[in-house]
């Protein structure tokens, strides 16, 4: 898809989520051709002409003043990641000379971080913007054990190739939306990013849901919440997860994943921990356990 049709795809997709009423307009009945705010409409809220505007969601934004994409923004009432993405989406493309040198995928963290990771009690994991598996503790490895029995851990392929996570997941339809999104933010982020850009292709040919998540052109950060998994060994745990950027690390997104204490959950990753001391788990993400290893111990 090119620039000019994410942009077109991205403004429609966005003015079909605001009705006429929650945009304070009045609504004088009748068919609608398209759902939520007509062109007009939003040309109106913005404070542009209709012929502009039109311009704009035909792909011509790169260019558009501060002003303009604000007032975009307040009549789309996007959020602060969706201004982010459209504000992207209207600078200039960056030349491959521009573009700084970045870690590639599979790339480890330094020792200190790794030791730091060692010393957490909780699961944690660091992801890339094309979520690889960067680094993991003990405690990680083995509350995403299903995912690491690929020999590079994505938890993207894992939400949407991997049979096993509709066990795993019990949401799975939004695991996969949000990471489907979670990928176009990164995307319009750093467009150059031949990694990034070769998993969208990847998942576009072997996913037709990923190709119907894609086509939603939805945007999201993934920084706090709460997800139930329900773990092969140990059972179903409701977690709280909380992302943070890894210092001196662009790019690089520390997670870690709590119960609440004294619940159900709780009691669970303590069994998880008691589960995890008797496997053999690797440090490196590229030799972690195989699904042999994985099925073996919980037969044993």
């Amino acid at each position: 898809m090119s620039h000019k049709d994410d942009v077109r795809e991205f403004l429609i997709s966005r003015r079909a989520h605001v009705t006429p009423e929650q945009a304070g307009l009045p609504d004088y009945g009748g068919e609608r051709r398209v759902p939520g705010l007509r062109r007009e409409e939003v040309a109106m809220l913005a404070g542009v002409s209709i012929d502009y505007y039109t311009r704009l969601e035909r792909g011509n934004i790169r260019g558009a003043s501060e002003s303009v994409l604000n007032a975009i923004a307040r009549a789309l009432q996007l959020d602060d990641v969706e201004r982010e993405y459209l504000f992207g989406l209207a600078r200039p493309a960056p030349s491959k000379a521009e573009k700084p040198a970045s870690k590639p995928a599979g790339a480890t963290v330094r020792p200190s971080v790794q030791r730091v990771l060692d010393n957490m009690a909780v699961p944690a994991l660091v992801f890339n913007p094309q979520q690889d598996v960067v680094a993991s503790n003990l405690m990680g490895r083995a509350f995403f054990s299903p995912a690491f029995e690929a020999e590079h851990p994505n938890m993207c392929r894992f939400f949407f190739l991997d049979p096993r996570a509709e066990q795993f997941c019990t949401d799975l339809p939004q695991a996969r939306s949000m990471n489907a999104a979670m990928l176009r933010l990164h995307a319009g982020r750093d467009p150059l990013n031949s990694e990034l850009t070769a998993l969208i292709g990847e998942l576009s040919t072997l996913s037709p849901q990923f190709r119907t998540d894609w086509a939603d052109h939805h945007v999201h950060e993934h920084r706090h919440g709460q997800k139930v998994y329900r773990h092969p060994v140990v059972g179903e745990i409701e977690i709280t997860f909380d992302a943070f950027d890894m210092p001196g690390e662009t790019g690089l997104m520390i997670c870690t994943y709590t119960a609440e204490e004294n619940s159900p959950s709780a009691e669970r990753m303590a069994l998880l921990a008691s589960w995890a001391a008797t496997q053999d788990f690797s440090i490196d993400p590229a030799t972690e356990p195989t699904a042999s290893t994985a099925q073996n111990s919980r037969n044993g």
